[in-house]
């Protein structure tokens, strides 16, 4: 079967994460979101743990990757409203053999976070939000 990691890419509450879980099974979603989740499952959100959040994302990619337990298929579910945002799965793609697949998903549904990330955050994201068409 063909390695592929698919990319879902949006702004909070764009229904990444819903989308993952209905076409892919649990275990090989990534996201960063899940970093701050604790055994009980209640969400503690940290801004100045952001970096660590994303690094234990990329390693749970990288583990993935190297364990050859997923049918072909590894999905991260970031914002990754940047190429450098995107650059450490593009750069693990490359090392293990991987085609990339990059979704973006919309807020067509008008759904609000769950995070209640403010107004503000969400217009400077969606500013410098960057797509690669070719």
């Amino acid at each position: 079967m063909e390695k592929v990691l698919i990319i879902l890419r949006g702004l909070p509450g764009c229904g990444k994460s819903s989308f993952a879980k209905m076409i892919w099974s649990e275990h090989a979603i990534c996201e960063a979101d899940q970093y701050w989740y604790d055994k009980d499952g209640n969400y503690n959100f940290d801004a100045s743990k952001l970096r660590q959040a994303h690094e234990w994302c990329q390693a749970k990619v990288r583990q993935f990757m190297e364990d050859h337990q997923i049918n072909g298929e590894i999905v991260v579910s970031n914002t990754s409203t940047t190429e450098k945002e995107l650059q450490p799965y593009l750069d693990l793609a490359n090392e293990y053999g991987y085609k990339v697949v990059s979704l973006i998903v919309e807020n067509r549904h008008g759904n609000s976070n769950v995070h209640s990330v403010p107004q503000e955050t969400l217009q400077k994201m969606k500013d410098r939000f960057q797509i690669k068409l070719i």
